[in-house]
């Protein structure tokens, strides 16, 4: 039999700072040149339940910096969020909530 191999670790890493499972997920809708504003108000309004000044906000920073932070939270639930804007016809990802 032959001994398993291990790769080396390094001891100084600080695996608090590496990984954070409290840290919040995000989900971010990215502008596309398909869907048309009111629509993407529509579908944030529809789905997260945002109100029509909450979801027009948003919707115009889609439109006018490309992208925006629609929810937070669980990557779990970020994943279900991302899914349910493609689902919508919307571009998403999920992110890890800046420090």
């Amino acid at each position: 039999m032959s001994a398993l191999a291990s790769p080396d670790i390094d001891e100084d890493i600080d695996l608090m700072r590496t990984v954070d499972p409290d840290r919040p997920w995000q989900t971010v809708v990215w502008n596309d040149p398909v869907n048309l504003m009111t629509y993407v108000v529509r579908v944030l309004r529809e789905y997260f339940g945002y109100s029509r000044e909450v979801a027009t906000r948003l919707m115009l920073a889609v439109h006018n910096e490309g992208h925006a932070v629609v929810s937070e939270g669980p990557r779990e639930q970020m994943e279900l969020h991302a899914q349910a804007m493609h689902d919508y016809g919307l571009w998403a990802t999920i992110r890890k909530a800046p420090e």
